[in-house]
């Protein structure tokens, strides 16, 4: 596999909740430092939602690209998902969470599921965006940084570390935060992941049972 392209996004007025924000990211040629909070010179505006050690990175991969671009008859140009990397083969709905990557020097731990949100919406310059975003269940994924350095395009990116048969999925997270009465097997289920800190605070407090 490749690292197709390494986008970040200064902060920008946008028509969203927020009023601005970093998801306007754009391919960038030169190396960039990868830390525990993310990319060198990558915004985060809504840091509730986004960021943190647990989402310090955000990834889409070009089969899920490749399939947006078919559905939505247009070409897509990197980062317009708001991805800070963007790599070759892999779809992100069955990638199991915990399966490690290493990008370059970097490895990362897929931790969640990305939510679509008004902000993805007004970027698309698609009301309705968040509604399609769901249907398709193509969210990409986030993941921590367990060990830092620098990536660029043209990085190669391995999979070192697989789940066992049956271990949680992206699309699992993903389609858990839409369950209206979630079970308690289905968080017992997600809780053998190192899923994201506050994804796990919400499960183990019953949090979703409420």
């Amino acid at each position: 596999m490749q690292l197709l392209s390494v986008n970040v996004g200064e902060a920008r007025a946008i028509k969203a909740k927020s009023g601005s924000s970093g998801i306007f990211k754009t391919p960038v040629q030169h190396a960039v430092e990868v830390g525990k909070l993310g990319l060198t010179g990558d915004h985060i505006q809504d840091t509730k939602h986004h960021g943190g050690p647990d989402q310090a990175v955000y990834v889409f991969t070009q089969p899920d690209y490749d399939y947006w671009s078919s559905l939505l008859n247009r070409p897509l140009e990197p980062g317009i998902f708001g991805e800070n990397l963007l790599i070759s083969e892999l779809e992100s709905a069955p990638l199991p969470l915990g399966s490690q990557l290493r990008v370059g020097p970097v490895l990362l731990e897929v931790t969640a599921a990305r939510i679509p949100c008004e902000t993805l919406a007004a970027r698309m310059n698609d009301p309705q965006f968040v509604k399609r975003f769901r249907q398709e269940r193509r969210p990409g994924f986030y993941a921590r940084v367990l060990e830092e350095g620098q990536v660029q395009a043209g990085d190669t990116v391995t999979l070192e570390q697989r789940m066992p048969p049956g271990a949680p999925i992206v699309l699992d997270a993903f389609e858990f935060y839409y369950t209206k009465s979630p079970t308690q097997s289905q968080i017992e289920h997600l809780l053998t992941a190192p899923i994201a800190g506050k994804f796990r605070t919400h499960l183990e407090t019953g949090f979703y049972l409420k």
